[in-house]
């Protein structure tokens, strides 16, 4: 990710992408439900906090991180502003390793800034870090070539293969896996993506 472009992005845009919920993260609940003793989430690239905070006031104990220092500073102000606590700093997704377990792992828009090469040894960490019966929700951008290229694209944006994702998967149960087209508005310029999301569990 350019960290400069999202910098500029999110200090110029009061929601540069809305405050919606994410449907894939309404999921979580569902597949996971929160327990007394918080089950704990990892969110890569949080964004301006909106998932996040929706989680931790679901009841789960949310640690988040992304790339630029005023999604990581909106995301913490938006969590005082519900009166939520949850962990939120700076990092690149290529360099993020953790040694904490974790039983949910939640990730949307943010996996194509992995590098090709880094792929299969980012999702072996995860999946390693998480705890059996665990959860991964996770989407990312997959190429198509009747698709132009997003006008917010990056140049550090690295599309992924259809069903790529879903491959890195075999070993755990699939709960849903998609693939759709949608049109996307974001920072105002209506154009597509072609999408894959995945719901899986660790068994």
């Amino acid at each position: 990710m350019n960290k400069t472009d999202y910098e500029r992005r999110y200090q110029n845009k009061e929601d540069y992408w809305g405050n919606e919920i994410s449907k894939m993260a309404l999921r979580i609940p569902e597949l996971f439900p929160p327990k007394a003793s918080k089950p704990k989430v990892l969110e890569i690239g949080c964004g301006e906090g909106t998932n996040a905070v929706f989680l931790a006031r679901s009841g789960y104990d949310v640690t988040s991180f992304d790339l630029s220092k005023t999604a990581v500073q909106k995301t913490a102000e938006l969590a005082e502003k519900h009166e939520q606590k949850l962990s939120v700093f700076v990092a690149d997704i290529n360099e993020f390793t953790s040694d904490k377990s974790f039983d949910v792992v939640f990730s949307s828009g943010t996996l194509q800034y992995l590098k090709p090469e880094n792929r299969c040894r980012f999702i072996d960490q995860i999946k390693q870090k998480t705890n059996l019966g665990g959860l991964h929700v996770l989407h990312t951008f997959a190429n198509k070539s009747y698709i132009s290229t997003a006008p917010d694209a990056e140049a550090n944006e690295f599309l992924w293969t259809t069903g790529e994702l879903l491959s890195l998967y075999q070993d755990w149960r699939i709960e849903t896996f998609l693939e759709e087209i949608k049109k996307c508005n974001s920072g105002g310029i209506p154009h597509e993506h072609s999408h894959n999301r995945i719901w899986a569990k660790k068994i």
